[in-house]
């Protein structure tokens, strides 16, 4: 299992199309994938469940991998956060 640190950067909210884009990239992945904020466990697979987080720019959340490809999963989850989301 590995839990990365991830800042969110967004300029206009994050809903709809990037929560969309999310779930697509997370569903790549074997792993399990969670976005962790707090005492909150969302399965980053659910678009329902992504939408309810209601992210907004700089806000700090753990990314969760546990699986064969976690690393990866790690890294993709990561990166889209620092420039496809907004």
């Amino acid at each position: 299992m590995i839990k990365t640190p991830v800042v969110v950067k967004t300029e206009e909210g994050f809903d709809g199309r990037p929560i969309a884009l999310l779930v697509q990239e997370a569903s790549q992945y074997a792993s399990k994938v969670y976005i962790q904020i707090g005492e909150k466990n969302i399965n980053a697979k659910s678009i329902m469940g992504m939408m309810s987080l209601s992210l907004v720019d700089g806000e700090k959340i753990t990314v969760v991998t546990d699986g064969e490809d976690e690393q990866k999963a790690a890294e993709g989850i990561k990166m889209f956060f620092m420039k496809n989301a907004g």
